[in-house]
């Protein structure tokens, strides 16, 4: 292979692996996400690197603009699309890489202005997914000079895309897990509050619940820190 070749390949490697250990790490998702358009900016050389994230929670679905590395705030404002719409939607829907050569000259690039402004030329955009049939974003890749991305470069940033989905999934799952456990912590510190509300004030266990909510209420406190509360007390009687 040509020195041009290994050392990009090295590069994408190294990629890989930066990603690969956000996947084991305590890093919020946001973090991680500035951690992926960073990597992927630095080690293709592009302009601007952009991840953009499915929101199933909107009906109809939308895909939103959740990191970037540019600087500018044309580029960095709010931004979202509908699961159909723009190129973004589309590389979402297809499930497929897509790339333009002139992003000005392409119909469903919907923000010719900013690439305008930014000086952006091409594009290339592939679908985050873990599952063929599961895609969860799209990562986007601009230049600034006209670019023709060779389908090694579409294969090493699918990988990198690929990676990077299950970073998000997989740090997703985590915050899920903690929400989950602190749920079910909450709930047993409850159910000892009630019984001892039940043993010292003669309450019944939905009484004291009740008790405990208004107590909630009446203090600004969290329903756990009130039972936390009570239960501190019953230490020291």
């Amino acid at each position: 292979m040509e020195k041009v070749k290994v050392e990009t390949y090295d590069k994408y490697l190294k990629a890989l692996m930066r990603i690969s250990r956000a996947i084991t790490s305590d890093l919020y998702i946001e973090d991680i996400l500035k951690l992926i358009v960073m990597v992927t900016a630095k080690v293709t050389g592009v302009e601007i690197c952009s991840l953009w994230l499915v929101d199933d929670s909107e009906n109809p679905g939308q895909i939103t603009l959740k990191a970037t590395q540019a600087f500018d705030p044309d580029y960095i404002k709010d931004r979202a699309l509908g699961m159909n719409e723009g190129v973004v939607g589309l590389i979402a829907s297809q499930k497929r890489p897509l790339a333009v050569m002139d992003v000005l000259q392409e119909p469903r690039f919907k923000e010719k202005e900013m690439a305008r402004k930014l000086g952006l030329v091409s594009m290339l955009g592939v679908p985050l997914q873990v599952h063929e049939d599961k895609v969860i974003g799209v990562l986007n890749c601009f230049t600034i000079e006209p670019h023709e991305f060779s389908e090694a470069e579409v294969n090493l940033i699918t990988t990198v895309a690929n990676q990077a989905a299950v970073a998000i999934l997989n740090t997703e799952l985590i915050v899920k897990t903690q929400v989950v456990q602190e749920e079910l912590e909450t709930r047993k510190l409850v159910e000892r509050a009630k019984e001892v509300l039940v043993r010292r004030r003669g309450m019944k266990m939905d009484e004291a619940y009740d008790w405990i909510r208004k107590r909630s209420m009446d203090t600004r406190k969290s329903v756990r820190q009130v039972a936390e509360a009570i239960l501190l007390s019953e230490e020291f009687v």
